[in-house]
């Protein structure tokens, strides 16, 4: 087995001080030099979209979960049972033995940036690693990787190499702090969260008589088994300075558990990227979710969820093309282009930027149900991108009568099912233009209420001078008075997904 050196020199010392005894002088960095860094450049404002995949060795059973590694090895699970009949029992069939399976023969780098462009994403990129310790780059840290097993080609560098060449900006998102085996919870929380139970902060349990309880010791560099300090010096940040190192992205985002990990070492990959990128003359981007890293450090994440009201600083949502899991599965229900474009445009009317998920089959496969969402958001985008691209709140973010509910990871959930009396709004950076969006298509006829406008809402004093629909050659007929602004709609332009309003303001 290779193994990194960790060139920085965290020693057992600094890992102690780490849990609370004092650093020394050279160890020492403080939140507020991270603070220093500009982590919210224009260009990530300004991108809007971005495309991922979960895609990887938990692809192959394409059965229930992207946790099907961990599951698999829960004998009350519903995909334990699947694996049992479907492979044989896993301390004789493991997750290990799907390494070979993971092919990836039809994946094109190529074909999969283009559709990422066309489906108007600014910046793309994969998962680098998941929970399961498999890195989809050729790393020198751990021979469970994509060159040395399974495709043996570079997904993260060919990937790259194409996103890069479509003038896209490139991210890599990592998922491995939940890799390493760490002591069960108290049962106390199990008890407030019944459904977090047996080893939760680890993705792989460590059952006996299972792999994941080895001698083998690629075994416990797969399935996380080895001390807490191994894993972060020799696993956690090498791997990170790798991929900084080796493939340059401009976004490096973080699945939750970062939270277990060592404040010197989440302190230490920050300071390292953005020096690095800084270096090379990168504007380079973190992400993270819940209370993982102190707030003005990096750019917040909700996953499969938004903001509620305007936000202050920029922010980023994670969600999934699909309404299950976020890795391909034969039962995987995709949804509507509608949804999908209502979500991103109320996340930017928020001050936020969207982060959609793809489900490639193990082969390399992006079903057609997913093209087709993605290319019919590309055309929509290409037609209204004026109203997404490059702005910037308007006043409100918008009006209507549909509720929101809350989300599983906080903020709302992105499912909703809006009506032609929901709208939302974005300006652009000049202050010029106000977009109005209305989220179904209006009856012909039926007049739009743009109440913001009205006398004693944000948008007194605005003063709408002209009124246009993108993508009609029909002039609008509209008035403005103290209750707001009013449009008679018209059915000589009709969207499946929302109309655009561009409308030059002053005031």
């Amino acid at each position: 087995m290779k193994k990194a050196i960790l060139a920085v020199g965290l020693s057992a010392f600094a890992f102690s001080s780490a849990l609370g005894e004092d650093e020394p002088a050279e160890y020492k960095l403080d939140w507020s030099e991270m603070e220093a860094y500009e982590n919210e450049p224009e260009w990530f404002q300004d991108s809007k979209l971005g495309i991922y995949f979960h895609w990887g060795v938990y692809s192959v059973p394409a059965f229930g979960t992207e946790w099907y590694p961990r599951y698999m090895h829960l004998s009350d699970s519903w995909v334990y049972k699947h694996h049992v009949k479907t492979y044989g029992h896993p301390s004789e069939f493991g997750y290990h033995d799907f390494v070979p399976m993971f092919t990836a023969e039809n994946f094109d780098p190529v074909e999969w940036a283009e559709l990422f462009k066309k489906a108007g994403a600014k910046f793309a990129g994969p998962v680098a690693e998941h929970h399961d310790g498999f890195a989809m780059w050729d790393t020198e840290t751990s021979p469970w990787n994509v060159v040395d097993m399974g495709p043996k080609r570079d997904i993260t560098g060919e990937i790259a190499d194409a996103i890069r060449d479509l003038d896209m900006k490139f991210i890599a998102t990592f998922h491995h702090a939940r890799q390493l085996q760490r002591p069960n919870h108290p049962e106390s929380y199990e008890k407030e969260y019944p459904h977090h139970r047996f080893f939760y902060h680890s993705h792989f349990p460590p059952v006996e008589g299972m792999p994941t309880l080895s001698d083998d010791k690629d075994l416990q560099m797969l399935y996380g088994q080895m001390d807490e300090l191994t894993w972060l010096e020799e696993i956690w940040l090498p791997k990170l300075k790798e991929v900084i190192d080796n493939y340059d992205p401009d976004i490096i985002w973080f699945d939750a558990w970062l939270d277990k990990i060592p404040e010197i070492y989440r302190r230490e990959y920050l300071s390292y990227y953005y020096k690095e990128g800084a270096k090379k003359g990168q504007e380079v981007v973190t992400t993270f979710k819940q209370d993982d890293l102190p707030e003005g450090t990096a750019v917040f994440n909700i996953e499969k969820g938004g903001k509620t009201e305007i936000s202050e600083n920029v922010w980023q949502s994670d969600d999934t093309i699909s309404l299950g899991s976020w890795s391909y599965t034969e039962t995987l229900k995709i949804k509507p282009a509608s949804m999908v474009v209502h979500g991103l445009i109320d996340i930017v009317s928020k001050n936020g930027v969207l982060l959609l998920n793809v489900s490639p089959m193990a082969d390399g496969t992006i079903p057609q149900n997913q093209k087709d969402v993605l290319l019919r958001m590309g055309e929509w985008l290409e037609l209204n991108g004026e109203g997404i691209y490059a702005t910037r709140p308007w006043k409100v973010h918008g009006e209507g009568p549909t509720g929101w509910e809350k989300g599983n990871h906080g903020g709302m959930k992105t499912t909703n099912v809006y009506t032609s009396k929901d709208k939302r709004y974005t300006r652009s950076k000049d202050g010029k233009y106000v977009y109005a969006f209305v989220l179904a298509q209006p009856e012909d006829g039926e007049v739009i209420d743009l109440e913001s406008f009205a006398k004693g809402a944000v948008g007194e004093g605005v003063k709408v001078k002209s009124v246009e629909l993108v993508g009609s050659k029909e002039k609008v007929q509209w008035s403005q008075d103290g209750k707001g602004v009013h449009i008679e709609s018209s059915d000589s332009f009709n969207s499946d997904i929302a109309l655009m309003y561009k409308m030059r303001v002053k005031g």
